[in-house]
């Protein structure tokens, strides 16, 4: 039986991937040039080190000013964030776990700081009984720490919990972790190509939570 659900943040919750991928895209059109959104899908749920200045440098063949393109980048994406609610159905669902009396975690590739910020702008911190993010792993999804550290900081089994995804590297990682999960793919994710999961949902909004975890109960049994 699921004891627990654990969200991701970026692109589930609140969907900062999407804002990100389009102002890369206005400041790169300014140079008349674009980030392909396969390009942009490969960092999405993880931590590589890409860098879309150094890359939008080699897309034109000439050196850019990083500081202040970075500068821009940061205080356009906090101005946007600042403003946007959570997706649809996400504070629904948590007061239903709520409810259910089940026990609810987070599990982020972002840092502590970034995630705690915009969740406590969102009025949906208060919700979360642990917090797992980069700074409490050495390797980030889709390697499984991240799922494994928030389970076991709610006394739980990875197998008791099932988690919820927008992206592949985090479907990834959450399936190696042993749990099952739902994913919520966003506009810049829906395309991607996902592991096997126990469900897919366009928004939290389509399904009532109690329905899917009878369903998600209901596969557990049958196995």
């Amino acid at each position: 039986m699921i004891k627990g659900i654990i969200f991701d943040f970026d692109g589930l919750i609140l969907d900062t991937e999407t804002h990100h991928y389009r102002i890369l895209q206005e400041m790169f059109a300014e140079y008349g040039s674009e980030l392909p959104i396969e390009r942009w899908q490969q960092e999405i749920g993880t931590q590589t080190g890409f860098s879309p200045f150094h890359y939008l440098e080699e897309l034109i063949e000439q050196e850019i000013e990083h500081k202040e393109l970075q500068e821009r980048l940061k205080e356009k994406f906090h101005v946007k964030l600042m403003e946007e609610k959570a997706r649809d159905g996400v504070e629904d669902y948590l007061k239903a776990a709520k409810e259910l009396g089940l026990k609810i975690g987070l599990a982020s590739s972002s840092n502590y700081e970034w995630v705690s910020k915009y969740l406590k702008n969102l009025g949906l911190f208060d919700y979360f009984e642990c917090i797992r993010t980069s700074d409490d792993v050495e390797k980030v999804k889709p390697d499984p720490a991240l799922y494994i550290k928030a389970a076991e900081c709610l006394g739980l089994r990875p197998e008791e919990c099932v988690a919820f995804e927008d992206s592949a590297n985090g479907a990834m990682a959450a399936k190696r972790a042993g749990m099952g999960c739902v994913i919520v793919p966003n506009e810049v994710t829906h395309t991607m190509n996902f592991c096997e999961v126990e469900h897919r949902l366009s928004s939290m909004a389509d399904m009532p939570f109690d329905e899917l975890i009878d369903y998600l109960n209901g596969l557990k049994v049958s196995k």
